[in-house]
């Protein structure tokens, strides 16, 4: 199980992110007062100890709002989360797939965009389908994918 550590909101495309405390998750938009506002994308996420590895490749120390990820969280793969739900708290995320860098990261540190790339460093994305609070120490956990029914199971 993993915990919240960082939120960050983005309120419009290419702006400064603002870093808050807790933020209401909304199902089918994402999170309220992020630019997201719907589709496949409504929640970025980012393992604390992937940011800190890319970090120490470029050989700096940055904000884990550089990165533009909505929910920074630590002890929790998130790689193994594609496909399935995360619960963060009172919310579930389903997660939709890997968050490639784009080249706005060079923007904050040239080098972030490939730094970035390998091993789910970018981290991952998905749809809100359980709304409520988010807040830094809140428990993430990844939910068990769905179990598919073996053929001939229903009559």
């Amino acid at each position: 199980m993993g915990r919240v550590i960082g939120i960050y909101l983005r309120p419009s495309a290419r702006t400064p992110v603002r870093s808050v405390e807790s933020a209401e998750a909304i199902v089918g938009k994402g999170l309220k007062g992020d630019h997201a506002g719907g589709g496949n994308r409504q929640v970025t996420l980012i393992e604390e100890e992937k940011w800190r590895a890319a970090c120490h490749d470029l050989g700096h120390t940055l904000s884990g709002g550089t990165r533009r990820a909505n929910v920074v969280v630590e002890g929790l793969s998130l790689s193994k989360s594609i496909g399935g739900q995360l619960r963060v708290g009172d919310v579930m995320i389903h997660v939709i797939g890997e968050t490639r860098p784009c080249r706005l990261m060079d923007a904050a540190a040239e080098g972030l965009q490939e730094a970035l790339s390998p091993d789910f460093r970018g981290g991952v994305h998905g749809k809100v389908v359980e709304g409520g609070i988010v807040s830094i120490g809140t428990s993430v956990e990844l939910v068990e994918h769905a179990e598919e029914e073996p053929c001939g199971s229903r009559p």
